[in-house]
């Protein structure tokens, strides 16, 4: 439903828009604000936030933001820094240091997602294998050397959450809630597993319609765990930096590159290139997609909140809205997703032996990679799958298999089992091995619930 707002020129028919979007997609509601000056412009809602008692959304529902909170979170870093609290080029203590040798990341990196933990998320849904939840300690470790590539990482974001409540003395979403949320006047803004209230909240859903439990807890809150009506998101997205020191404030839109398009700085995407700056950040989890879009040279701030795990209404619905209001946007100014086209791997020999390294122990395994086809067969814990494997700029052999690792932590929902794999240093020599990672995982939630993403260190030789 409208909010009583006069929208800004441009947008006439959008409600009819989002309506297509959400019918098209399967998508049960959207709720949208645009914020102008420091104003909220418009502030409309569509659909039903709860299917199962026919509650409609409006834009005072709160949505989950899933990785929306990490600007959040790094906005509390920032506050703390200017207060003396942390340094943020103080390096910040890993769980698993490793026999590596390389330096300790700092709380800049990991802002930056350049800190060198590797790919992680973990959900624990109440109701649903209560009392199954992954202890993400033994993942905490480096995967690269800090300060060089970026791997988006909520590894990251946990060990700043833990470093703040360190730091401060007070809990993650108490510090959040008293020295980012209240001080701009956004109490409908929370932090937790659950949104308290006493507004409502939209109901999560499945791609194919079925209702995620009202609670979602994870290791890594300050990545994840963030909620806000559509108009107060807005709102945060283009006043936060009003918390800071006008040098925190800058240091915040120094991002390193991600894609062409697009790079990263303290806990925001920013646009890269000729053309206005747009500062964003999407998220996305079971049951969530969402986005919130600021173009600072317009003082335009845009939000678009859904309550499915589909991104494709969310997505349409952010270009129709950004491409009447700001001249020459590109989608690619907010896409964070970098393209990698594949091709077939080129291997020196396709016989492949070695382990992956869990928490419990190191699991043997081997590969054969078909030089005709370029079929792979993973032969791991006594079962034999096949996949289609390939290759990319970022990975000489990439492959998931419908395995599931034999570890207590992925039998909880982490079914299917990806390598991504690198030559190592002395490949050119004739025992040259592969080195990188193997991820046990679910790829959506067409079956059950969105699982865990899982890595583990994985090393093969010739053979």
């Amino acid at each position: 439903m409208p909010h009583a707002l006069n929208g800004p020129k441009g947008l006439n028919g959008l409600a009819e828009y989002c309506a297509s979007a959400l019918a098209e997609h399967n998508c049960p509601s959207v709720s949208v604000a645009v914020v102008e000056h420091g104003e909220v412009v418009l502030a409309e809602a569509h659909g039903l936030a709860d299917v199962t008692s026919a509650r409609p959304a409006t834009p005072e529902t709160a949505y989950a933001l899933a990785s929306i909170t990490k600007p959040m979170t790094a906005t509390a870093i920032c506050v703390a820094a200017d207060k003396g609290l942390l340094d943020l080029d103080a390096p910040v203590p890993v769980p698993v240091p490793g026999d590596h040798g390389w330096p300790t990341p700092t709380v800049r990196q990991l802002l930056q997602h350049r800190g060198g933990f590797g790919a992680h998320y973990d959900f624990h849904y109440a109701g649903h294998g209560d009392g199954e939840r992954i202890d993400a300690t033994p993942y905490a470790m480096l995967r690269r050397p800090p300060g060089t590539d970026f791997e988006y990482a909520n590894l990251g974001y946990r060990a700043l959450g833990h470093l703040l409540e360190e730091a401060t003395g007070q809990g993650l979403a108490d510090f959040v809630r008293e020295q980012v949320f209240e001080p701009l006047g956004l109490t409908a803004l929370h932090l937790g597993p659950t949104y308290p209230g006493p507004a409502p909240h939209a109901t999560r859903y499945t791609t194919d319609g079925r209702t995620y439990p009202p609670y979602c807890d994870t290791s890594h809150p300050g990545a994840t765990l963030g909620w806000a009506p559509a108009a107060q998101l807005a709102l945060f997205a283009q006043s936060y930096d009003r918390l800071l020191k006008p040098e925190t404030a800058a240091s915040v839109l120094d991002a390193g590159p991600v894609t062409p398009s697009v790079g990263y700085g303290l806990g925001w995407c920013l646009s890269r290139g000729t053309g206005p700056l747009v500062r964003s950040h999407g998220g996305g989890m079971g049951g969530v997609a969402a986005i919130v879009v600021t173009v600072p040279e317009q003082h335009l701030s845009v939000s678009v909140l859904t309550n499915s795990t589909d991104k494709a209404a969310r997505d349409g619905i952010t270009h129709h809205i950004l491409g009447a209001l700001v001249p020459g946007f590109s989608p690619e100014s907010i896409n964070p997703f970098a393209a990698d086209p594949v091709r077939p791997p080129r291997l020196r020999t396709p016989h492949w032996r070695g382990s992956i390294s869990t928490p419990e122990g190191d699991i043997p395994m081997s590969l054969t990679v078909s030089p005709e086809d370029n079929r792979a067969r993973l032969h791991l814990n006594g079962e034999t799958a096949e996949a289609q494997a390939s290759a990319s700029q970022a990975w000489d052999l990439q492959a998931t298999f419908p395995l599931q690792l034999p570890t207590a932590d992925a039998r909880i929902n982490s079914p299917a089992l990806s390598l991504h794999l690198r030559r190592d240093k002395d490949d050119d020599r004739d025992n040259g091995g592969l080195s990188g990672v193997a991820r046990a995982f679910k790829s959506g939630d067409a079956e059950g619930l969105l699982g865990n993403l899982l890595t583990h260190t994985c090393q093969l030789r010739p053979c």
